[in-house]
Parts: structure tokens; sequence; C-alpha cells
């Protein structure tokens, strides 16, 4: 039986999230390691599996995986989540790209002083609104089938209701103008092994708090 997928990150959503969001939506277990001290982390270093000096990393399929986007990519591709063909391919993975273009502004928000990081979170509510929301809705229209690319759930799919879902948590009727994105949501939600993600008890994190940066600053010394 092959191991299950190994994730190395601090406790906190971060980078990482995305990755445990694809793992869960393709129903495959995995186990995770927490950095909770410095010396955790410059083993790692040390050790020569971090390729560019950082996280995340996940161990699978007998390798040592780095830079986020292309876990993630591999993963999609290992799961059957990336389209049937190269056409397909790309536009799920410019979608996706869209999409944590904008969870990536949550995530480095958190990070920031308080006055700093409500500004940056109002700003990516408001971009959620003015500039990804509104070409996902289109999407949706132009082609008038149930997911973003060939009628298939794909990566770009479960990417989406993360954004989605975290931009509510940040304001609750960011969906209000884009019918389409409810029923997506609606509808990727129900998906088995995404609703049980979305129980309580699930690996998914919760918002990331000050404690949690706290702990993050002390091993990453940020």
């Amino acid at each position: 039986m092959a191991a299950k997928p190994k994730l190395w990150y601090f406790h906190g959503r971060g980078r990482m999230e995305s990755i445990r969001w694809l793992l869960a939506a393709a129903g495959v277990e995995f186990e995770e390691e927490f950095l909770e001290t410095r010396e955790q982390y410059e083993k790692l270093q040390k050790d020569g599996r971090l390729l560019f000096g950082q996280v995340p990393l996940v161990e699978i399929d007998g390798m040592e995986l780095t830079q986020t986007r292309a876990i993630l990519s591999y993963l999609a591709a290992k799961y059957n989540l990336h389209g049937k063909d190269l056409k397909e391919t790309v536009r799920i993975d410019m979608y996706a790209d869209g999409t944590l273009d904008l969870m990536l502004m949550v995530a480095l928000a958190a990070f920031k002083p308080p006055e700093e990081k409500e500004e940056s979170l109002a700003l990516a509510v408001k971009k959620a609104k003015t500039r990804y929301f509104p070409v996902f809705e289109k999407i949706l229209k132009d082609h008038g089938e149930d997911f973003l690319v060939g009628n298939k759930f794909s990566w770009a799919d479960i990417q989406l209701l993360e954004a989605i879902l975290t931009m509510e948590e940040l304001d609750a009727s960011v969906l209000s103008d884009f019918p389409l994105l409810k029923a997506l949501k609606a509808r990727v939600s129900n998906i088995p092994a995404v609703k049980k993600f979305l129980q309580p008890g699930s690996q998914r994190k919760p918002p990331t708090d000050e404690k949690k940066i706290e702990e993050a600053r002390k091993v990453f010394k940020f």
C-alpha cells in the first residue's frame, strides 16, 4: 500500500491550504508534520529537503516537492482533475492561477500589522467582487455548464470554492451579485469528498489567528 502524502508546514492555512483542499477533493488521505520550532525548519534546510529554502514541502510518490503551484499541478494531474487535453489543462491552470493570486492576498495580509491587515483584507474583498468573481460568473454564463471547464469537476473548481468560502468569512454577502457562483458553490460543496472536508474535525484549517501567526514568526523569523 502506498504511503500517504505527508505535508510539512506550520499549523495554519497559508500556502498549504490549497494543497490540503485539492488532496481532500481527490479523496486522498494525508498526514501532516507541523513545524513548531525553528530547529525543525533549520533541519529541513540543512538536510537539503527544501529546494529553495522554503515550505510548503510535500512528500509523495518517493519525491519531496516544493513550490505551491508545481505541487498543485502535479496533484491535479495525478488525480485526474486537470482536464482531458492540453487545451482544457491550460484553461484550468489559468483559472486556478487567478484564484490563487486572490488567495495569496489573504494569506499575506494575515502577517501584516493590524491596521495594514484590515486594509489589505478589504482590498482583497473588493478585488474579489470587481475583478475575480465577475470573470468566473461570465465563464459559467458563457458556456452554460455545471463546472468551469469541460463540464467536469476540476482543480479550478475546488480552488474557486476555497476562495469563495474564504471571502465569505470576510464578507458574507460577497456572492450577492453572482447567482451562478452561488450555484457552483452549492454544487461543489455537495461532492462527497468535498462535503467531508467541510465538516468539523477535518484537516481543513480555520482562519489563521494571531497565536498561529506568532508561532509562524518564531519558526520562519520574518
